[in-house]
């Protein structure tokens, strides 16, 4: 057996399984997105009817969707560099020498990333409680009124961008660790011996270098927040007044609320399609600065 052929054996069972159940379930879905595939559909197949781009031009003159997508581009454009500014905050104090317990606090600012969402709404929602919350009682012991903060259309986004912020950021937060691990420590001996001050080795050598890292952690905590779903599903169901129903969460009430699964898979294109277009022009800005 040659080694061609012996290399398409290894990888014939790893492709097998990523075609069954990744690109035969994304064929279907947008064969799906072309159909009124409904509630009476699961019933009876026969009441099924293909009906081109109908939803597509049905969801484009929806007026939630269109909130939805303005919600959504509010969660990417501030949930996005705040949990990039917190990330590489942390990542940046675990890697100082300074720092002791090191293995302490990247425990525990990794542990809401694999503590169950369900737990820590719980904790949250007691948190952002109106008169019995901790965060309204530190507001009130400065001189600040109290905020409803899950019942205020103002509030509720901030509130779940602040959650999620706190729930991810200690994903990225190692990644970025590894990448300034790997940052030779002779760049900042050098810089040290020109004259180079902490901002200046920041701003010169640690910034440059991870260049890379930053563009792998910037695309995929966009694509993160693009998806946003479990967050407003658990601590407000969307409201109020779907002022922070996603377009995953729109997607989600389409296709298991109405049973509208043709629309929702409709949903889920479009939304795919703009995700690809921001991650080109992520990668378009990226190679122009040379990141």
């Amino acid at each position: 057996m040659n080694s061609q052929r012996a290399a398409w054996c290894f990888v014939a069972p790893a492709l097998l399984v990523i075609t069954v159940f990744f690109f035969l379930p994304v064929l279907a879905a947008l064969v799906m997105s072309l159909t009124d595939f409904d509630i009476y559909a699961l019933s009876d197949l026969r009441n099924l009817r293909f009906v081109g781009l109908r939803n597509y031009i049905e969801l484009l003159q929806t007026p939630l969707f269109w909130q939805a997508l303005g919600n959504t581009l509010y969660f990417v454009v501030v949930g996005v560099p705040l949990s990039i500014a917190a990330s590489l905050g942390a990542a940046l104090l675990l890697h100082s020498r300074l720092t002791w317990f090191k293995g302490l606090f990247r425990t525990a600012f990794f542990a809401p990333v694999v503590t169950s969402l369900v737990a820590v709404a719980v904790i949250w929602r007691y948190l952002l409680h109106t008169r019995y919350g901790m965060i309204n009682y530190g507001l009130q012991g400065l001189g600040l009124p109290a905020i409803d903060w899950l019942n205020d259309p103002q509030w509720s986004m901030p509130a779940i961008i602040l959650f999620a912020v706190w729930k991810n950021f200690g994903y990225n937060m190692i990644i970025f660790l590894a990448g300034l691990q790997s940052i030779p420590e002779d760049l900042y001996e050098a810089a040290g011996l020109d004259g180079a001050g902490t901002w200046q080795q920041f701003r010169f050598v640690t910034w440059p270098m991870l260049g890379p890292t930053l563009l792998m952690v910037s695309i995929l905590s966009m694509t993160g927040y693009f998806q946003l779903f479990a967050e407003p599903y658990v601590m407000t169901q969307g409201g109020p007044v779907q002022s922070t129903v996603s377009v995953l969460y729109f997607m989600y009430e389409q296709g298991f609320k109405w049973w509208n699964l043709g629309a929702a898979s409709a949903v889920a294109f479009v939304l795919f399609a703009i995700m690809f277009v921001v991650t080109l022009l992520q990668l378009r800005f990226a190679k122009g600065g040379e990141v």
